[in-house]
């Protein structure tokens, strides 16, 4: 906590006046241009690593970036991703949901684990919240790693898209430059675009392409990140040779 109340005395020296006045701008009239999910990792930062500032982005953190799967839901039993979807994409009208995952993710690390039947049995999980948290809702991203597992790699998967008659299909890693569980990390990460669009009040927005789902991948070690590209069906590093293909992208298929 030293540490923290230093940082506080900092921040009050420095930065905070800058920031009062970015609050009062953004006050009476906040228009955030995305809901960001993300892991609760220490390393991410996602307001650094995509030099966005107060106002610009809602920010929601838990173990794996995981949003749930509608189904999950009955009545009024639920968790707070669903109601940050409604608070930021109903309430807030904001447009555009941004899904990104990383590497050396512990929650990833944990969920490849749970293969294995007696680590996610029963009497684990319920001494585990986290085992349990990740045996209910990100189980349907370790099936899909599983069927990459069968296929030695190197086929496609293919993945739920925004509405029931559409699908993409994704390569993972074909260079093998990651890890096992890097790559199911990546799996999630696209997994959980599917269970956004479960939800039956984002529905009619999807349809009509005013709310548009996106995924990053962040590579903690050499901080570079990827986005997934339908076009290309494979996560590509946003750099200076790809970034305007990008952009070009997300202009067609999301404006």
């Amino acid at each position: 906590m030293d540490r923290i109340f230093r940082g506080i005395m900092k921040y009050r020296s420095t930065d905070r006046s800058k920031m009062v006045e970015q609050f009062m701008e953004v006050r009476c009239n906040p228009v955030p241009k995305a809901v960001f999910f993300t892991c609760m990792d220490s390393r991410m930062i996602p307001t650094r690593f995509t030099q966005t500032n107060i106002g610009d982005m809602f920010v929601v953190r838990n173990p794996g970036n995981v949003i749930p799967h509608s189904q999950h839901f009955l009545d009024e039993y639920t968790t707070n991703e669903p109601a940050a979807l409604e608070l930021g994409c109903v309430l807030n009208d904001i447009r555009h949901i941004i899904v990104c995952g990383h590497s050396d993710c512990k929650a990833m690390n944990l969920l490849y684990k749970l293969r294995d039947e007696e680590y996610s049995s029963k009497i684990n999980r319920r001494i585990s919240p986290l085992r349990s948290w990740l045996c209910t809702h990100a189980s349907s991203s370790l099936e899909k790693y599983q069927q990459l597992e069968v296929s030695g790699y190197h086929n496609p998967l293919i993945f739920q898209s925004e509405t029931a008659l559409r699908k993409f299909v994704a390569y993972i890693d074909l260079e093998d430059k990651f890890s096992l569980e890097d790559k199911l990390s990546q799996v999630h990460c696209l997994q959980q675009l599917a269970n956004i669009a479960s939800y039956g009040f984002l529905k009619r927005r999807l349809e009509q392409h005013q709310l548009h789902i996106h995924a990053l991948w962040f590579d903690i070690y050499t901080g570079d990140i990827y986005y997934f590209s339908r076009q290309n069906k494979r996560f590509i590093e946003i750099n200076e040779n790809s970034v305007e293909m990008l952009s070009n992208e997300v202009k067609k298929y999301y404006s």
